[in-house]
């Protein structure tokens, strides 16, 4: 029985030392692989300037929701709420336009967007007929 005893311990032993070298080498894998790509991610949205481009009630419910996300920080939101203003969006690295707001703009907006810089134009759909679609 004592036999059986010591074999079982050396077993258990072996087992735990693959465990634990299993776990140190997914873990460094993680570290090497995912950790990296998620650091980039967040920080490519924390640091990232928003220009949005609404009027009204959109443009606060719209802040508030990127604020209350805690992707994006506050300061780097630029507001822009008419077309004069529209030159304060150089800087932007993502344009995200209300379509209900500048649907008679957004040439206007497009002629400033550089290259490098996405836009999201945000559309909902709520029965009202688009400025653009006569």
């Amino acid at each position: 029985m004592e036999t059986l005893l010591e074999i079982l311990a050396v077993v258990g032993t072996i087992e735990t030392i693959i465990l634990v070298l299993g776990l140190v080498w997914g873990f460094s894998l993680w570290l090497k692989g995912i950790f990296p790509a998620l650091l980039r991610l967040g920080n490519g949205l924390a640091k990232r300037k928003i220009a949005v481009f609404a009027k009204g009630d959109n443009l606060g419910s719209i802040k508030n929701l990127l604020i209350d996300s805690k992707l994006f920080n506050g300061k780097n939101i630029c507001e822009i709420t008419k077309t004069e203003d529209i030159g304060r969006a150089e800087k932007a690295t993502m344009y995200l336009v209300v379509w209900h707001d500048w649907a008679e703009d957004i040439d206007d907006i497009l002629r400033q967007k550089r290259d490098g810089c996405a836009i999201i134009v945000y559309a909902p759909y709520d029965g009202v007929e688009f400025p653009m679609s006569k």
